[in-house]
This record gives C-alpha cells, structure tokens and sequence, in this order.
C-alpha cells in the first residue's frame, strides 16, 4: 500500500513539474433557441504535448438563472463510461469530436435551460475548468393593435406583448436585430426601458430623411399614456406548423382544428420565430391567435409577396373569411 502511495504521489510531482492542463471555451457565451440542441465548447491540451493519450475524468455542473447558488451536476464522464443526472438525463453528452474535445451537447433544450455552465477537466491532482453562459435567443418584431398603429401606451404594449407569450424588446436586442438582421421599420415602437425607438437599415426620406446614416433611431423617453406600437422579443418554444385541412377554415373552426390535432393556433411571435429560426417557409396564408392573418417566406417566389423574406400580413380580417391555420405544438416547456 505504502508503495502504491508513493509511486502515485511521485507520479503528480512530475506530472505538475513537468506538464500542466490547460483547458478554455472558445465561447463564454452562447445563444440557443429553446426547444432546439446546442453545444457548449469546453477544450483541454497539456503544454508540453503529451505523447500517450490520459485517463481524464470531465464533468459538467450548472447554476440556473434563478438565484441559486449551489451548482448542480449534470454529468459526469470517465472514459468511454458517463453518467447524467436530474432532468438531464437523456438529453446530454460529450461531443467527443477531437482529442481534448470535452464539449456538452444539450438536446433538446428545456425552458430553464439557461444559467451558467461549469466544465472541469481532473487529471490525478490536476484540476482546471472554463464557465460557459447559456441564454435563449429570441426575435424582435414589431406588433401592431387591431385598431391600427399608434394605438399602445407603455402598459397597453407590455399587456400586448404578454398576449401575444412574449415581452417588450430591451434596446440591446433591438440594436442586435438592427446590426445582424437588418432589422428596418419606419414605426417607433415601446422599449422595456420605456423609451421609444425603431430601426432603419436603409434610409430614405419617410423614416428620418436619407442625410441620417443606418441606425437606430429614439424619440427617448416620453410619457407613458402616449400611444405608440410596440417592439416585441419572443422566445420560440416547440413547432410551429400549417395544418393541412383538405377545406379553409373561418377564425373559430381554425381554433378548434389546431386544438383537435393536439395543439393551439399559433401566435404572431412564434410564427415569426419559427421563419427566423426554424427556417419555415409556407405560401399559404393562415389564421393566429389574435386574429391576423399571415405566412412565412424564406424564400421569395412568383406569388408569394415581395422579393425578400419576411412574415406576410393581411391584417386582421373579419372572422367569417375562410383561410388555412398555423399550430403551434408544444415539444418541451419546463423541466
């Protein structure tokens, strides 16, 4: 036993001296859509190299965005043996794609999903380990009242955008919706920090004149009885899709469709999450919850609207017209 000990203790004298474990993410903060897969990165490397491959054990841990501050296991790894734990069993794993690679794939992704993530890489006494953040990514779009434009105080957009399972943008979001997605609308709209503002990708003369330079544009801080539209962010949760129905459908029959297979008509936020993320693409207009009546492109064609992508509106039709419907389904809300 006496021998064992020292040759194991000699073993991490030279391993420490000699060689050091080096582990880091090349990305500390990663975006994911909810009810999709993502892939946390966590790599290690020995300075000097090393010639014969180790016994490394990998584990995950994670601190929700809850004000916890015990992290919890998620998995452990020893070899070609792992073992995940609470709701994430059968939902991760190593990604394994190179020597070193020690990343954690989460698939699907629940909706408290999101916290910080610790990966830690032991080597005998060696211990090293990187944190990645995990948040949901969403899409900013503008909503509109049935009435028309103009027609929300800061209470009335923040009621609105909870109808519609969603929340009024902050300005970081939209000014990343302006710069990644050319984001460009002509309409101020709320901000969750009260001011109101909209982004314009190419200037001309009705949204601030063609002299001013790409960008987003403020009306600052204004009272909040006055009436603007509003600036939604949603989070995507499950499938969106359209219900085949061998007849159309007025607004009440499209509700009762969508219940009938199993889902709820689709709201405008999850339609447009499900074109901006899901890549859903349907030349068939269709009824949503609040009454409207849209379709998805992501890729233009002869009789599908203008010649870029986007969510095509209709409006808000009277309820007898006879249209398809867009479901949502439901794959995963909470652990």
């Amino acid at each position: 036993m006496s021998k064992l000990f020292g040759e194991c203790t000699e073993h991490s004298i030279a391993f420490n001296r000699g060689v050091r474990l080096h582990v880091e993410s090349p990305q500390t903060l990663v975006s994911a859509v909810q009810g999709g897969n993502v892939t946390l990165p966590c790599v290690f490397h020995y300075e000097p190299k090393v010639n014969a491959p180790r016994r490394t054990r990998v584990k995950w841990f994670w601190q929700p965005n809850t004000g916890e501050t015990k992290e919890l296991h998620v998995m452990v790894a020893f070899g070609s043996r792992q073992r995940s734990y609470g709701d994430f069993q059968g939902r991760v794993r190593l990604r394994r794609s190179t020597p070193g690679d020690a990343s954690l794939v989460i698939n699907p992704l629940m909706s408290d999903d999101t916290g910080r993530y610790r990966c830690e890489i032991i080597d005998g006494l060696e211990d090293e380990s990187v944190t990645v953040e995990l948040q949901f990514r969403g899409i900013v779009f503008p909503y509109y009242s049935p009435m028309g434009r103009y027609q929300y105080n800061f209470q009335e957009a923040k009621d609105a955008c909870e109808e519609q399972s969603s929340c009024l943008a902050t300005f970081e979001q939209l000014f990343t919706a302006w710069e990644e997605d050319n984001l460009d609308w002509c309409n101020a709209g709320w901000l969750a920090d009260g001011t109101a503002q909209y982004p314009v990708s190419v200037p001309r003369d009705a949204c601030g004149g063609i002299d001013l330079a790409p960008g987003v544009r403020s009306y600052g801080t204004l009272d909040q009885s006055v009436t603007h539209p509003s600036s939604v962010l949603f989070l995507i949760s499950g499938e969106v899709y359209f219900l085949q129905h061998k007849l159309k459908l007025n607004f009440s029959e499209a509700v009762e469709e969508c219940i009938q297979d199993g889902a709820q008509i689709a709201k405008v936020g999850q339609l447009y999450a499900a074109w901006r993320f899901a890549g859903l693409d349907q030349c068939d207009a269709g009824w949503l919850a609040d009454g409207s009546v849209r379709y998805p492109i992501t890729k233009p064609r002869f009789n599908c609207g203008p010649p870029e992508p986007g969510v095509r509106s209709f409006g808000f039709l009277p309820q007898h017209l006879k249209y398809g419907v867009y479901c949502h389904k439901v794959r995963c809300c909470s652990h």
